[in-house]
């Protein structure tokens, strides 16, 4: 068996495309505010991706950038700017935090119906409960992947490996919420692989290199790999062992050009929803 690739670069690009349509159509342009505190320069590129993407969907899009040394206060109080701002519509504060800024914290003080990366734990709170919300961009970009090859959900048996509260965790709750059958397995599952072959969807965000191997998958199961490791010979690789894995899976992503794409369409989706729930 070859596996079916999933390509998230054209379903990203057919949901920026979306977006941009609803954007049209409502009237007013959404505001979409990211705050950059120092300089990473991988999340510099991120940032820019963001911005870029969201000014061609039509969105205003503006970079808050404060040094590496900003104190916790300032950021604090930048976001509270940003929340009384009636032009922004959307928040997001672009991670990882410089060392002594409490994430957690920046994190609680984003107006929950701002908060475009669905982390704020009202938003987390919502999403277990089943109830309507704006949930984390991976995770929604990974349902988009799903329904757009076509996978069963309701009553298939989902297995996530990993339960971040990025991905891990409200993955699971939006699989649940489509009727899956949902086991979160992690480093101390017992007899990890007999777990992920049991999986009709297999979705893989533990940042390991290459973990699942062709072995761990069912034949026929479709493969969401969500990780994105680079090797020391500069290489980007997921979780899962491509070769192998697209020797048995019946579809799988590839790294890069699988879910990476969805996080920034999703973004622009979450933007778009907000200001329409904000506006009325």
């Amino acid at each position: 068996m070859t596996a079916t690739i999933i390509d998230g670069k054209a379903v990203a690009a057919s949901l920026r495309a979306t977006v941009a349509d609803r954007v049209a159509g409502l009237g007013f342009r959404p505001g979409l505010a990211v705050v950059l505190v120092g300089d990473d320069p991988a999340s510099s590129v991120y940032v820019r991706t963001k911005d870029r993407a969201a000014q061609a969907a039509g969105i205003d899009a503006r970079t808050i950038r404060l040094p590496a040394t900003t104190s916790q206060a300032t950021l604090l109080a930048t976001i509270a700017d940003l929340n009384r701002d009636a032009t922004v519509d959307g928040i997001l504060v672009q991670l990882p935090l410089p060392a002594g800024l409490s994430q957690q914290a920046v994190i609680e003080a984003i107006d929950p119906a701002k908060d475009v990366d669905g982390f704020h734990p009202i938003n987390v709170g919502h999403l277990t409960d089943g109830r309507p919300t704006l949930a984390p961009c991976t995770p929604m970009g990974v349902m988009h992947l799903l329904r757009h090859t076509g996978t069963p959900l309701s009553g298939a048996r989902a297995v996530v490996l990993g339960r971040s509260s990025i991905v891990g965790r409200p993955m699971a709750s939006l699989l649940i919420a489509a009727d899956a059958t949902v086991t979160v397995a992690h480093s101390r599952t017992r007899d990890l692989a007999a777990e992920c072959r049991r999986a009709d969807i297999l979705v893989a965000a533990v940042g390991r290199p290459q973990m699942v191997t062709g072995d761990w998958i069912k034949p026929g199961a479709t493969v969401i790999d969500v990780g994105i490791n680079r090797l020391a010979d500069g290489r980007l690789v997921g979780d899962c062992d491509f070769a192998t894995c697209s020797a048995v899976a019946g579809a799988i992503t590839p790294v890069p050009g699988g879910v990476g794409p969805m996080t920034v369409a999703c973004l622009l989706e979450n933007t778009v929803t907000a200001a329409i729930r904000r506006r009325g």
